[in-house]
Parts: C-alpha cells; sequence; structure tokens
C-alpha cells in the first residue's frame, strides 16, 4: 500500500501510471517563509499537482515552470523574495526569500 501523502510515493504511483513528473523542493528560505526547506510539491504532466511549497502563494508559477521542466528535463533553480517583482506578481509577500529547485523525475 503506498503513502499517497508522502509526495516521492505519490510521484512513483504517477509514473507508474505512465505520467511525466516533476518534483519541485524548497532548498532554502530566509526571513518569513511560509513552508521550511525539505518541503515539495509533485507535479504531474497534466498539471495535476499535490504537496506545497509555499502556503499557495508561488504554487502556480512553480507548476508552470514544472510543466516546461518535464517537456525540457531542464532543471531550474526559482527564487522568490519581497525584492523581487516577479515575487509580488505570484503573491509572495510575507517579507521572506525562498528557493525551490524543481527537476524532472526519470521512471
Amino acid at each position: 500500500m503506498r503513502d499517497s501523502s508522502d509526495p516521492l510515493t505519490l510521484a512513483a504511483a504517477w509514473q507508474d501510471a505512465g505520467h511525466g513528473v516533476a518534483l519541485a523542493t524548497v532548498v532554502a528560505t530566509w526571513g518569513s517563509a511560509p513552508r521550511q526547506p525539505g518541503s515539495q510539491l509533485v507535479v504531474r504532466d497534466d498539471g495535476h499537482f499535490e504537496g506545497s511549497v509555499s502556503g499557495g502563494c508561488i504554487e502556480g508559477d512553480v507548476v508552470t515552470a514544472a510543466a516546461e521542466i518535464i517537456e525540457t528535463g531542464t532543471p531550474r533553480l526559482l527564487e522568490y523574495g519581497v525584492s523581487n517583482s516577479r515575487a509580488w506578481e505570484v503573491g509572495l509577500a510575507c517579507g521572506g526569500k525562498v528557493k525551490v529547485f524543481v527537476e524532472r523525475l526519470e521512471p
């Protein structure tokens, strides 16, 4: 039996079902950040996702990047913070900074 609350277990189940999958992991935070390093979000090739890297404020942008990464296979380090105008666009107004590494998981 698989633990559907574990992002890696869920990712494996999605891969077993034939989906492309990306994993986003918070690798660093500074100041006030909604999720701690190690928090993860898994994204399926059809746009479905589970988990959290930000409490919702940047998830849409991370999911969009993950879709591209599933397609290309090129991992990316995404950075969001209050000094970054993109952070305000996607809703990160908590006063902190977050780095999220997104990679395609290979079967």
